[in-house]
């Protein structure tokens, strides 16, 4: 099982749907979140992409330096970016960071969005393009290795001779992510990702997409791995957790919910109508599965479902998740920084991780905890059995 977290380039809050608590993301606050969770024994980060964030690329590449074993998800733009760009970018970042990029290939949702950025291409058509354009992205990188050059024609894209001169560490080339839902996205997937990666829906409905992806790919000869990206609320027990929930949407008001499905529903993103039709844009119906709250989604797009609870629970249905074949999870919390600690610390030791000896410092001696009075070493306490007196 592999932890990841989030890198939130689009802003950060304690509360959603108003700058009361909110926080500027600046570089110095990137910094802190990406040292934090390397430090802690996350596996990797999810950075983010589009119009409402800083560049992923810029992002990630300035946290090289700060962090020691994280990985960066980066995103693939189809049609932004030329393939033969993105493999000479993803190629380089490999080599300086020594392998830790691994590659999201986002087609996008939303065509005004796309347009801004100079691309008209219609859900149909966008993942046409995207196919052709993970083919020669692939096949460059992979080639890199022997010096071969590549020529390919396709109806949207083409390249002639085609090379790379300086390979990438992890061969035949960074690992590529990829989510969505449609038709056109799980096609693709079976075809020519590496790990599918859904958003938080419900476990019956997970099953069914996994299910649906397997069956795809085996009729390639294909096997494929499985992320889920969801957000979390852990507190020390479920009273505290399901609180928390409700604070982090206590300042949202119809209108501003209604403004965010308005938009949400204009995009073409099969994936966002899934998670719109969780909650409905109603507040009064958010827990869509045991432990699994829609809230989030009622004003943030993409991943919009959290896992609340106390970390018993919460690792309970990460198991559940787990147990249907997902075996990376990319997390957040609001705020990012806060709560990625807190979640280290009350989940990891309940998860199958090689983090948790890393939590524990093994190799470390000397007391854990805040000396007391000056003198005396904290102990670790057994909570106190309550005995009735007989009357």
């Amino acid at each position: 099982m592999n932890i990841f977290w989030f890198i939130p380039t689009h802003g950060d809050s304690r509360y959603l749907g108003t700058s009361k608590g909110a926080r500027q993301v600046d570089h110095a606050y990137m910094k802190q979140i990406a040292v934090t969770v390397d430090h802690l024994g996350y596996a990797g980060v999810l950075i983010p992409t589009g119009r409402s964030c800083e560049d992923p690329w810029i992002t990630a590449a300035s946290l090289i330096d700060a962090t020691k074993q994280l990985k960066f998800l980066v995103a693939l733009r189809p049609g932004i970016t030329t393939a033969s760009l993105a493999a000479r970018m993803a190629a380089t970042f490999d080599r300086l960071s020594n392998g830790r990029i691994l590659l999201n290939l986002v087609t996008g949702g939303d065509e005004q969005e796309l347009k801004g950025d100079g691309l008209y291409e219609d859900h149909s058509t966008r993942y046409q393009t995207a196919s052709e354009y993970v083919k020669i992205w692939r096949e460059i990188l992979t080639r890199s290795h022997t010096g071969e050059s590549f020529t390919f024609h396709g109806e949207r894209l083409s390249v002639d001779d085609a090379k790379l001169l300086y390979p990438p560490v992890q061969k035949p080339y960074p690992p590529l992510w990829f989510g969505g839902s449609s038709d056109a996205a799980t096609e693709l997937a079976a075809e020519q990702v590496d790990t599918y990666l859904t958003w938080g829906e419900p476990p019956a409905a997970v099953k069914e997409k996994i299910e649906h992806l397997r069956a795809k790919a085996a009729a390639k000869g294909r096997t494929l791995n499985y992320g889920i990206r969801l957000h979390v609320i852990v507190r020390e027990n479920n009273e505290q957790a399901w609180a928390a929930a409700d604070e982090l949407i206590q300042y949202l008001d119809d209108e501003t919910i209604a403004a965010a499905q308005k938009k949400f529903a204009q995009m073409d993103s099969v994936g966002q109508q899934r998670m719109a039709a969780l909650h409905g844009g109603r507040k009064d119906q958010l827990e869509v599965s045991p432990n699994l709250w829609a809230g989030i989604g009622l004003v943030r797009g993409g991943a919009g479902t959290a896992l609340v609870g106390d970390p018993e629970t919460v690792a309970a249905r990460i198991q559940e998740y787990a147990d249907l074949g997902i075996d990376t999870f990319i997390f957040s919390g609001y705020p990012h920084l806060e709560e990625s600690i807190r979640f280290a610390e009350l989940v990891f030791p309940l998860l199958p991780l090689k983090t948790r000896e890393k939590l524990a410092q093994p190799h470390l001696t000397g007391p854990f905890g805040e000396i007391i009075a000056n003198n005396y070493v904290p102990e670790v306490k057994q909570p106190r059995k309550v005995v009735k007196e007989s009357v």
